[in-house]
């Protein structure tokens, strides 16, 4: 095994910088991962541009990783073995002692680092990460399919899961990309009627490819408008964190349907009281979920063939690959590969 490794660090916020890392031993209930790929997430930006440059040594973003085990530390459970494939999501691993923990609730865990934000992640040839964290992942997935499902593929997955709606039911996605294009085909796959719901022509094409029924273009027609005409949608899972693209599609939503939300935003959803008390309509928010539903996500992406549509780039190109992303310019994730490990 090599001495040192490479690792895209945010130097200042903004901008990553290459870097030789000596490798590091994994601590009692930790393992060292080979990394083979990490995608590139929305959500990687608060961490790389709101990163604190008094950091020493500075972050190592990324949170969609996948790789091999290659130590491991004390106490490790016996499910966990020198090779193996494994992944890391946003969620680094439950403590196993809190509230939550004692009841189950995995991913509400209070004890658990934010990978790529509070513990370093997977831009990078070698990441260490608690065992509670690890995710199994299938032979039948390689690494830079496997990444994005990591958050993309679990945050969709489970908020489908909690939407309420049954097979046959009307749901809508609200904003198409790198979330909404993995929800296009967990919902098609799950039976219900999809509708994708985006700005433009120029997505319609392949929301329609990747599962829709219906695509509304919201720059030619009213969103809630149309979700009324087609009877209401049981439920609305909003990728996007608008408050007001997503409350101009909320009159949208059927008697007792459901708004899903995934994107964290700052600004207030502003939502009528009576209008949910009158339609017994709830609002829902939804987090990635637990290694546990990620094995879930990933087994049931293996049966559907469903798969993100991503484009990949080395390590050192990861500024690239990052603001690729910031800008929109892909379809739909970006995933770096470790095409020079050692």
């Amino acid at each position: 095994m090599p001495a040192t490794y490479r690792a895209m660090q945010v130097t200042t916020p903004g901008s990553l910088e290459m870097v030789e890392r000596p490798i590091p031993e994994p601590g009692a209930g930790e393992v060292l991962i080979a990394v083979e790929a990490c995608g590139i997430c929305g959500a990687d930006a608060s961490d790389i541009e709101g990163a604190d440059p008094a950091l020493q040594p500075h972050r190592v973003p990324g949170h969609e990783v996948v790789g091999r085990i290659v130590e491991l530390g004390a106490g490790v459970p016996a499910r966990w073995t020198i090779g193996q494939r494994v992944g890391v999501g946003r969620l680094g691993g439950h403590c196993n002692e809190c509230e939550q923990c004692r009841q189950g609730l995995f991913q509400l865990c209070r004890n658990q680092p934010f990978v790529g934000a509070s513990c370093d992640g997977g831009y990078a040839e070698r990441m260490v990460a608690r065992h509670t964290g690890l995710v199994s992942i299938p032979d039948e997935l390689n690494a830079e399919d496997a990444a994005p499902i990591l958050c993309a593929g679990l945050a969709t997955f489970n908020a489908l899961k909690k939407c309420g709606a049954q097979a046959g039911d009307l749901i809508a996605i609200l904003g198409i990309g790198g979330l909404g294009h993995m929800a296009l085909q967990y919902a098609r796959c799950m039976g219900f009627k999809v509708v994708a719901i985006g700005r433009g022509q120029d997505i319609a094409e392949d929301a329609l490819a990747l599962g829709a029924h219906i695509y509304i273009d919201t720059h030619q027609e009213d969103a809630a408008s149309a979700l009324k005409r087609l009877g209401g949608a049981m439920a609305i899972i909003t990728m996007i964190s608008d408050p007001a693209a997503i409350t101009a599609s909320l009159a949208g939503l059927a008697p007792q349907g459901r708004l899903v939300v995934l994107g964290a935003g700052k600004d207030p959803l502003p939502v009528s009281a009576g209008f949910l008390v009158s339609g017994e309509r709830s609002v829902l928010g939804s987090i990635t979920g637990s290694p546990y539903e990620n094995e879930k996500t990933l087994n049931f992406s293996v049966l559907t063939g469903a798969r993100p549509l991503i484009e990949t780039l080395p390590l050192e190109r990861a500024n690239e690959a990052y603001q690729r992303m910031r800008s929109g310019d892909v379809k739909f994730r970006m995933v770096l590969t470790m095409n020079k490990q050692r």
